[in-house]
């Protein structure tokens, strides 16, 4: 069988042997009727992390963000988010499927939301023609890899509360930024209403996200997870690994993000990459392609090598460290790549 290096993404990761056996060994009940403790456990444990009232454990990253917008707005309300930001760009239109809301979209240069931007895009009031501004929402780590300063979060959410809008927080590699910023994660959740984050990238358990915010948010919003499909039933055995993920998982992180500044090492001192710099605060590595390329033939020569990369996407490739990616395979991954371009 082959030993693969995937560097594709951290949503690759597979549960680690401890996340197995407790998995096979989770107390469990009808989550539906509140019943499954290794939830409850969870969603506690989620709650005080982040220093929140609440939380709520949802299948996926999407359907958490997309269940905050469900519960914070009602339908044709506007949000206002980054214009490259997964909930605008990843999450297949389904703002305006489920919650029936706008999305207003605005620059934000490495993950930054400026106050000056969000403020010209809040709507006034009274004019019957116009939406109603409702909530605002932030997103670290970004998409492209770049964490967001504690200082740039509490600037947006000044603003926020000047205007009177809420604030929902993309957290999917959350507590990627937190180790970032060396920060606990809950000083970055403190400049949100809402912080949805995985468990299921980085973190290495198989399936899962959490959504927490103020208790009267995640009751209404318990009642709309139902609604959506997401009323679970013997859940622990979700939940199990889950636990491991915020409990331990989360304090390796610095290790995946290390494996990716050697990765953007080795990568840099071949001929024909170009690493984006700007783009090494986490676990991710992206470069790019700077000699003409058989694409084809270059992600063919990975796949024999054992590696399974995406490929660049007009010239721009990402490959991403997890567990299962230490040292050796980053070794692996620059001489395979060194080969291919040199051939």
């Amino acid at each position: 069988m082959t030993q693969w290096i995937d560097v594709r993404s951290d949503t690759v990761t597979h549960p680690t042997p401890a996340m197995r056996a407790a998995m096979a060994n989770a107390p469990v009940g009808d989550d539906v009727y509140g019943d499954d403790p290794t939830v409850a456990a969870l969603e506690q444990r989620a709650a005080e992390v982040l220093g929140k009232d609440a939380a709520l454990f949802v299948p996926t990253g999407t359907f958490g963000n997309q269940l905050a917008l469900f519960t914070h707005c009602d339908q044709g309300d506007e949000v206002i988010a980054g214009e490259d930001s997964h909930i605008v760009w990843h999450e297949v239109g389904a703002a305006s499927v489920i919650a029936g809301v706008n999305l207003r979209p605005i620059p934000a240069p490495r993950g930054v939301l400026a106050p000056d931007e969000i403020r010209r895009r809040i709507r006034p009031a009274g004019d019957i023609h116009l939406p109603h501004t409702r909530l605002l929402c932030l997103e670290n780590a970004y998409s492209g890899g770049q964490v967001v300063s504690v200082a740039d979060s509490a600037a947006a959410w000044d603003v926020a509360q000047e205007a009177g809008l809420k604030v929902h927080l993309d957290g999917a590699r959350l507590f990627n930024a937190a180790a970032a910023l060396d920060v606990p994660a809950r000083d970055i959740a403190r400049f949100a209403d809402s912080v949805m984050f995985c468990l299921s990238k980085g973190l290495a358990a198989p399936v899962g996200s959490m959504l927490v915010g103020e208790a009267g948010f995640i009751e209404i919003a318990r009642k709309k997870r139902k609604l959506m499909g997401g009323g679970l039933r013997q859940a622990g055995v979700l939940a199990a690994p889950g636990l491991i993920a915020l409990n331990e998982m989360s304090q390796r992180l610095g290790e995946d993000h290390a494996n990716a500044r050697l990765l953007a090492q080795h990568l840099g001192d071949i001929r024909g990459i170009e690493i984006n710099e700007e783009a090494l605060d986490i676990n991710m590595v992206w470069f790019r392609l700077t000699a003409p390329v058989d694409v084809d033939a270059l992600m063919a020569g990975l796949l024999a090598r054992g590696i399974k990369a995406n490929p660049p996407e007009q010239g721009l490739m990402r490959l991403v460290t997890h567990w299962q990616v230490g040292k050796t395979e980053v070794a692996r991954i620059a001489d395979a790549f060194e080969a291919l371009l040199a051939a």
